[in-house]
């Protein structure tokens, strides 16, 4: 279930960080100016989309249909995310997930030792970061992170409700929604 995926993120990032990753020397991207069709999912989101579905898939089927939002992640979440999905499922299964989602995702970097999901939000303009970490969603996270940010931090659950492409491709792109353009699972 999605909680055991959530204490799979959580024993991962508390282990103490390894070899600095392949493109720990990548330049750091520069901030992009906020936009709500950027959207970030946590690791625990991303390995719940693939290993539980539910509220996870519902809230990412909704980003991988239209062509104009986007999914933001650096690698150091995608490592985190193909590491869960290892640890709870297997190797084989992790690597054919990372292929796919690195066809998905337009990829950041961050400086090493950065919250990845945060640190994706930040670097990528991402106006809503999906996770179910209850600390990232807390109002005491909001009220640090409104300073720094222009984020909503949400559950799936919570994004899937509010998620509204017709108002979104109005706002963001122009002229009437054409409806999804993409199939989610393809």
């Amino acid at each position: 279930d999605a909680a055991a995926v959530r204490a799979a993120v959580d024993d991962r990032r508390a282990e103490p960080p390894g070899e600095p990753a392949a493109d720990a020397a990548d330049p750091v991207t520069e901030p992009r100016d906020p936009s709500p069709a950027r959207v970030v999912a946590d690791a625990d989101v991303l390995a719940a989309d693939l290993l539980v579905g539910g509220d996870a898939r519902d809230a990412l089927d909704g980003v991988r249909a239209h062509s104009w939002v986007t999914l933001v992640a650096s690698d150091p979440l995608l490592d985190d995310a193909e590491a869960v999905v290892a640890a709870l499922a297997d190797d084989g299964l992790a690597a054919d997930w990372r292929a796919r989602v690195e066809q998905l995702r337009e990829p950041v970097s961050h400086p090493a030792g950065d919250h990845p999901a945060l640190a994706s939000t930040y670097r990528g303009g991402a106006m809503h970061l999906l996770t179910y970490a209850e600390d990232l969603r807390s109002a005491g996270a909001g009220a640090t992170l409104r300073g720094r940010v222009e984020t909503s931090v949400r559950s799936p659950r919570a994004f899937a409700t509010v998620f509204d492409p017709g108002s979104l491709y109005a706002a963001v792109e122009g002229g009437e929604y054409p409806g999804p353009d993409r199939d989610p699972r393809a």
